[in-house]
């Protein structure tokens, strides 16, 4: 099922996600949902908070990248209470998007190299290191599991550049080819 994707300003992006359990309920098609999400909004990584579950977890395919990013080939994840431990070298720029914020894109600067703890889908406990752009993936997916949007990461006067098209999408005044939850309709419904 395609689910609604959450859109900038509502209250569920800005919350720090909590960890779950293998018990968590219908996780399975959660899953499945987001994958089939992601994929129908063009996405290449989706976070719960994105489909209004503050829980932590994360869906990544990066394939569609693969052409000019080779590590990316066949870079599928599921990470389920992720944490980064570490995060290490130069930082360096890539321009980045968002399916919470439709039609921006902008260069944010992150760490190559990082080291993060989570479980699969089959709660196995991993550790592992990414770096380049399968790393960026997850670092902008896991700031969601932490109440982080990457235009939180841009320069102050380009988020003031950036301020009325914000307020746009918070209005829900933005057309999109995929469905959306905007915060007035959270407002609403309080």
């Amino acid at each position: 099922m395609i689910l609604p994707i959450t859109a900038y300003g509502h209250p569920i992006l800005k919350k720090v996600a909590q960890d779950i359990d293998k018990n968590y309920p219908d996780l399975d098609n959660i899953i499945k949902n987001m994958f089939e999400t992601m994929y129908y909004s063009k996405g290449v990584g989706l976070a719960a908070p994105q489909v209004d579950l503050s829980i932590r977890l994360l869906v990544i395919d990066a394939t569609p990248y693969s052409e000019d990013f080779p590590e990316t080939k066949d870079f599928k994840k599921v990470m389920i209470n992720a944490h980064i431990i570490e995060e290490t070298g130069t930082e360096w720029a890539f321009n980045e998007g968002c399916l919470s914020v439709p039609d921006i894109r902008e260069d944010v600067l992150r760490k190559p190299k990082i080291r993060i703890q989570y479980c699969d889908e089959k709660f196995n406990q991993l550790e592992e290191e990414f770096d380049g752009v399968a790393a960026r993936i997850i670092q902008h997916e896991y700031d969601h599991l932490e109440g982080i949007l990457f235009v939180e990461r841009l320069a102050p006067l380009k988020k003031m550049l950036l301020k009325r098209r914000l307020t746009d999408i918070t209005k829900g005044n933005i057309k999109v080819d995929y469905r959306m939850k905007f915060p007035f309709q959270y407002r609403k419904n309080k």
